[in-house]
């Protein structure tokens, strides 16, 4: 969306608040909604609980041009200390069903992954184990294409079905259109994942139960955790953010709240009460003195609400 002067912005989120009424809250808390926990408000807040209240949400970002976010679990999420000056968009728990229907599962875009992983298993399902090591949401997941452990969402999606915040209407998309590759598909900022479809496999409950237990374990062992977002960059090919940002020297790299992993130097930790901002900047620290020290250019998978670009 174009950049529109302050009194603009203002008078379309007064438009906007009207047109929604009960169905937003204005000046949300956004930062705690996130694994970071830090950061500042949403200017408007609303948790849509069907597809018409998605549609009643299109019809006012259309008509008011209002900045807008959608938030899954929050779980890969950095909301800058001054807040979100629009619309932030949350699924409601009208889209946390799962239905299973021999080896086909259902599930709303409100739905945590981890809880998926575990309802399959049970069902005698194999194929989204590892989806318990994934903090985020079902809708969440499919945008980014999520993935753990060897394996990732595209492995075994079949459909989606999404409301876009700029069209309004709900429709499916099938996988093979979405163009999902590491880290990503075509689903676009705007796009709210309402419901997704996964084709699995008949297993053992059992042998399922176990592997969950063994992913557990083993992502308690080798990552942090406190307050974070998981992994901050995506790994360029071939190799590791992780063990790049390692390499470089920069475990326990701290600017003011924010400090590099001990554990895991992909992880960037907040201190409880701290600063969004401090987390940006120590981004940006760790993506400079990488490129400076081994010339790789690490890009973040973490997205960013609120910052100014270039700040």
């Amino acid at each position: 969306m174009r950049a529109v002067s302050p009194q603009s912005a203002r008078a379309a989120l007064d438009t906007a608040a009207g047109l929604l009424g009960p169905l937003a809250a204005r000046d949300r808390p956004l930062g705690e909604l996130t694994t970071y926990r830090v950061g500042g408000r949403a200017a408007l807040y609303s948790e849509p609980g069907t597809v018409a209240d998605l549609e009643r949400l299109a019809t006012a970002v259309r008509s008011t041009g209002i900045e807008v976010v959608v938030v899954g679990k929050g779980s890969n999420l950095l909301v800058a200390d001054s807040g979100f000056p629009g619309l932030c968009v949350r699924l409601g728990e009208g889209f946390s069903g799962i239905a299973i229907e021999g080896e086909l599962v259902r599930a709303g875009g409100a739905v945590a992954y981890p809880v998926l992983a575990r309802r399959t298993a049970a069902a005698g399902l194999t194929g989204l184990e590892w989806a318990v090591g994934i903090p985020g949401s079902v809708g969440g997941a499919v945008r980014m294409n999520a993935g753990g452990h060897g394996s990732q969402t595209s492995d075994v999606l079949c459909d989606c079905r999404v409301v876009s915040l700029l069209g309004g209407a709900e429709h499916l998309i099938e996988a093979g259109a979405l163009d999902l590759s590491y880290r990503h598909s075509t689903i676009g900022p705007h796009d709210v994942v309402t419901e997704a479809c996964y084709r699995l496999a008949h297993g053992d409950a059992e042998q399922s139960a176990a592997r969950i237990d063994e992913i557990v374990r083993w992502r308690r062992e080798h990552q942090p955790g406190g307050q974070n977002a998981g992994s901050v960059f995506t790994n360029p090919p071939g190799d590791a953010a992780g063990r790049l940002i390692e390499q470089a020297g920069l475990k326990g790299l701290r600017i003011g709240s924010a400090e590099v992993s001990e554990r895991h130097a992909n992880f960037i930790q907040a201190d409880p009460g701290g600063s969004a901002d401090d987390v940006k900047r120590l981004i940006e620290k760790v993506r400079a003195l990488v490129a400076e020290r081994l010339g790789v250019e690490l890009h973040t998978e973490l997205r960013l609400i609120g910052f100014e670009e270039g700040s």
